[in-house]
């Protein structure tokens, strides 16, 4: 975890519960939501937003394995050295507090998330940031609307006057050092608090709200889970995307697919690592998000992409996609090439791909065919692959500004 200025900060995302409500032999955070477990959407939204320096998951000690093969399964090694996991406690509060515990005391600013909050936007995370900088905390939430009834059992007593009343969601936080404060004379006092807003009241610490989201929501209960798929994938909203790539082999060159190095006595010409595999993906993805094409974001003339590996130009996209509010659904991609076999490498292409986007493996089918013969292809001048993908909403977006 880095300090890079005061609008920076830390994020602990409370994992360790059972989700009792939600039913069934496995905690809530790891259910799927369109292929993805709903920690590991959550983390992604977090680590999409490059002020966010580090984050830091409290879990049950039974579920290190769990979250370290998710982590393994979904992020890449660059993403994964943002994420501390540590072994929460019995309550919600205990987690927290071994989340905090692993965060350096020069962050400036230190954030909580639900874990099964998985559709909090940038523009939110943002926001908590910058008013904990400028007012010392704040949380996120959104105005009651409904009509609110005092009742004793079943039978109406009055209405409440909801003109001041705010449901309360997360990211909540504050600057380090008044959390830390918070936390420590709730410890001191034996006070238990449902969330940090209420363990900083108790501590007399002013509290700003930041305007939340209906999509921001906590999933709970089964039903969530519908509404969070409807919400993943809304087929009114799929965009498709499909790109080309070609490159010449050239000596003195790795051959470089999918992120895979393959033993051959020819590489492939280019500017960077020459991954035409991962170029054609890459447009494919620009291409349904209707951002341009791979050499508008990564000029051949620039010298910061020479050599750079096509995985990293790969998470970038990505992480466009992300401030775009799109995640890939699938992609079929077919290399076409007369030399070598690729067969025995395809599935670790696939491997390194879907962790790069942040899906399952199975949502991304890998082809490999020759020619017969004709063409450069076939007369094993090159290599090229077309690339289509399917792409979707990741959540209706805040568009506030921070």
């Amino acid at each position: 975890m880095q300090n890079r200025n005061n609008h920076t900060g830390a994020v602990v995302i409370p994992a360790a519960g059972s989700g009792t409500r939600m039913g069934g032999n496995q905690p809530k955070q790891f259910l799927p939501v369109s292929g993805t477990p709903i920690l590991a959407l959550t983390i992604g939204r977090f680590l999409a937003v490059p002020e966010i320096t580090g984050i830091v998951v409290p879990v049950a000690p039974d579920h290190h394995g769990t979250v370290t093969r998710l982590l393994t399964a979904f992020f890449s090694g660059a993403d994964q050295q943002r994420i501390t996991v540590v072994t929460g406690g019995a309550t919600r509060q205990e987690s927290v507090l071994a989340g905090l515990e692993a965060i350096p005391v020069d962050i400036p600013v230190i954030l909580v998330h639900d874990g099964a909050r998985p559709f909090v936007s940038a523009t939110i995370i943002r926001q908590c940031l910058c008013e904990c900088v400028a007012h010392g905390a704040a949380i996120a939430a959104v105005r009651v609307s409904d009509t609110i009834k005092e009742a004793a059992g079943k039978e109406v007593r009055r209405t409440i006057d909801r003109r001041n009343l705010w449901r309360a969601q997360t990211p909540q936080g504050a600057k380090g050092e008044l959390l830390r404060h918070a936390y420590g004379l709730a410890e001191r006092d034996g006070f238990t608090g449902t969330d940090e807003a209420s363990l900083l009241e108790h501590a007399g610490i002013p509290v700003r709200i930041v305007e939340g989201s209906e999509q921001n929501f906590k999933i709970t209960r089964p039903d969530d889970l519908v509404l969070a798929a409807a919400l993943s994938t809304g087929v009114a909203q799929m965009r498709v995307g499909h790109g080309f790539d070609a490159h010449k082999f050239k000596s003195g060159r790795k051959l470089i697919l999918g992120g895979v190095t393959i033993p051959h006595d020819l590489g492939l010409e280019g500017h960077s690592d020459a991954d035409t595999l991962t170029h054609a993906l890459i447009d494919a993805l620009l291409g349904a998000m209707g951002a341009g094409d791979i050499g508008r974001h990564f000029p051949d003339h620039d010298e910061q992409f020479r050599n750079i590996r096509s995985l990293t130009l790969l998470e970038k996209v990505m992480a466009l996609a992300t401030e775009k509010n799109m995640v890939m659904v699938n992609a079929d991609i077919t290399i076409i090439c007369q030399y070598p076999k690729l067969a025995p490498h395809i599935d670790e292409m696939r491997a390194n791909l879907a962790r790069a986007c942040r899906i399952e493996p199975g949502a991304v089918n890998i082809k490999a065919t020759t020619t017969e013969m004709m063409g450069f292809t076939g007369r094993g001048e090159g290599i090229a692959a077309h690339a289509v993908v399917l792409m979707g909403p990741a959540g209706p977006k805040n568009t506030g500004t921070a």
